[in-house]
């Protein structure tokens, strides 16, 4: 698995952060949480995908496109936040949620699973 460099790290970190901030925030100040939020996902996203694997553990490939499907989620998450905030498209209730709760679930799933899988791979070599 690719690893990141610190300032990729701490990026991420950051971007992960604003995007809890936007997301928490968005019932009292729903215009700056959807900045807030959309920036966040937009720099966690593709800092995200950078870490590519390229092994052949087929449980590894597997967790792998569940991170990036939560990854679509949250991009989701963030088109559905500025539908609802700016009033247009089919999103106009909290259809958001749904898409952050599911890209939640994928990312807190696989950032347990990914590593114990690594460990794993590396003590069979």
């Amino acid at each position: 698995m690719n690893e990141l460099t610190q300032r990729q790290l701490l990026l991420q970190q950051l971007a992960a952060l604003l995007m809890l901030a936007g997301a928490a925030l968005y019932m009292w100040q729903p215009l700056s949480s959807t900045i807030i939020y959309s920036l966040g996902a937009l720099v966690f996203c593709p800092l995200q995908m950078l870490q590519r694997y390229e092994g052949r553990n087929f449980t590894i490939r597997r967790l792998r496109r569940q991170q990036l499907l939560g990854l679509i989620a949250f991009l989701c998450a963030a088109g559905g936040m500025v539908m609802q905030t700016f009033r247009f498209g089919f999103a106009r209730r909290n259809e958001w949620v749904v898409a952050l709760a599911i890209g939640c679930v994928l990312e807190l799933y696989t950032a347990f699973r990914i590593p114990a899988e690594l460990k794993k791979e590396e003590k069979s070599k």
